[in-house]
């Protein structure tokens, strides 16, 4: 089977380590990526690469998509998406039929995927790395900060925020339609419309996310697709007398030195201890104007955050997924894509806070993280969903892609045999 999703760090980590799982249950899998979207893996999954759009290798999307402030920056974004789904068009078909894919697993945010799969019949499952799609009126758009719509003005205030966002994503709907007809398929036009027929698997859990109305496709929320083994032994002497405070801004955002300065400021004022991960985004001259305790580049984050009293991130699912899976409290701080959506999700369960990247100030660092230091009951929020996030994700996902991909897989098999 063949695994498609867009050359960003955490969706290629998710889909690199899904690869490895299948191959070592005895399945063939092969992930099919973007030139230069190779280096954000962390194992040996197979892959084969696709070259860029003309103009955009991956460090230019990556660049970009790093900082996406103001409308001419969603809009570039979303025209990037655009071009890296049609090159995926163009090579796709060719790539499959030469490795002799059966089925294919397609990340939810790039579209090819399922163009491509439905344009060969072939059996296809969505994966949804980040926010799932899926629709319900009472869920705000996964981009936005809004709270779940308890009553009927709630519903409109979604509804609207649906109307915008067509009109934001009118480039990639053009890029769909325009590959739908050359495909000879029905007419299709938003990422909604390219999901499998067959189900989702979600790494969303069902404990974090907002209440769901249950629809006619599988819709599998299994938790944080991980590697279960553990990382290093974390090499700071923590002092257990002191909080302790780890901060990320994952892959993407960890250029944002005035966030990490704002936060170490913060801490020196409550005389707490402060572990800035800065991803590899900052030199060492950088690095070391944060002023934190410690700062470095990556660290075994889970076991990090065993240890951590708050964790203080841009919301991407991976890192809020391992704080609350630690029992962790979160301060998010979103910026982009479904960042806002996840810290929406963290305050409906009570499990941390959110402050907006707009107006943050030290004072106001510091006024979220002495709230979630005191009030304990933000702690134990965070030990009640952990205690509901410890599944293994991973194995989850591979039963399910082997429930549901199998049988339409040997169907398909036995269809050519008998032609």
């Amino acid at each position: 089977m063949a695994l498609i999703c867009p050359p960003f760090p955490s969706h290629v980590q998710v889909f690199g380590t899904l690869a490895c799982a299948l191959q070592s249950r005895g399945h063939e899998a092969i992930l099919i990526l973007q030139e230069g979207a190779e280096a954000f893996l962390s194992n040996h999954a197979q892959y084969v690469l696709v070259p860029s759009p003309p103009g955009l290798t991956t460090q230019v999307l990556l660049q970009r998509a790093a900082r996406p402030a103001g409308l001419f920056g969603v809009l570039r974004t979303v025209a990037d998406s655009a071009a890296t789904t049609e090159n995926l068009c163009r090579y796709l078909p060719e790539i499959l039929h030469r490795e002799s894919a059966d089925a294919v697993i397609a990340d939810q945010m790039e579209p090819a995927g399922g163009l491509v799969a439905r344009h060969l019949r072939l059996p296809y499952l969505s994966l949804a790395s980040a926010l799932p799609l899926e629709r319900d009126e009472r869920i705000p758009p996964p981009y936005l900060d809004w709270p779940y719509a308890k009553d009927e003005p709630g519903i409109r205030r979604n509804r609207g925020g649906e109307m915008v966002s067509r009109q934001l994503l009118s480039c990639q709907r053009r890029m769909i339609r325009q590959w739908a007809k050359r495909f000879g398929l029905e007419e299709l036009e938003t990422l909604e419309d390219c999901l499998s027929p067959l189900g989702t698997i979600a790494q969303m859990p069902q404990a974090l996310d907002y209440p769901r109305t249950q629809g006619v496709r599988s819709f599998l929320q299994v938790g944080a697709i991980r590697d279960p083994k553990g990382g290093e032994e974390v090499t700071p002497e923590i002092d257990p007398q002191r909080p302790f405070v780890f901060m990320s801004l994952g892959t993407l955002q960890g250029h944002r030195i005035s966030l990490f300065k704002a936060v170490a400021r913060a801490c020196r004022q409550l005389d707490a201890q402060l572990l800035v991960a800065h991803c590899g985004c900052l030199n060492a001259a950088q690095a070391a104007s944060i002023d934190a305790t410690w700062v470095t580049d990556f660290v075994p984050q889970r076991e990090v955050l065993a240890r951590a009293d708050i964790c203080v991130t841009h919301g991407g699912q991976n890192t809020v997924l391992d704080a609350l899976g630690a029992g962790t409290p979160v301060l998010v701080i979103p910026i982009a894509f479904d960042q806002p959506g996840i810290a929406s999700r963290v305050v409906h369960h009570h499990a941390g806070l959110k402050l907006s990247l707009r107006f943050l100030t030290a004072r106001k660092a510091g006024r979220a993280l002495k709230t979630l230091l005191e009030d304990r009951s933000y702690s134990r929020s965070a030990r009640s969903l952990g205690t509901q996030l410890q599944s293994d994700g991973l194995a989850l996902a591979c039963a399910q892609i082997e429930r549901l991909l199998t049988p339409h897989v040997r169907d398909e098999e036995r269809q050519h045999e008998q032609q």
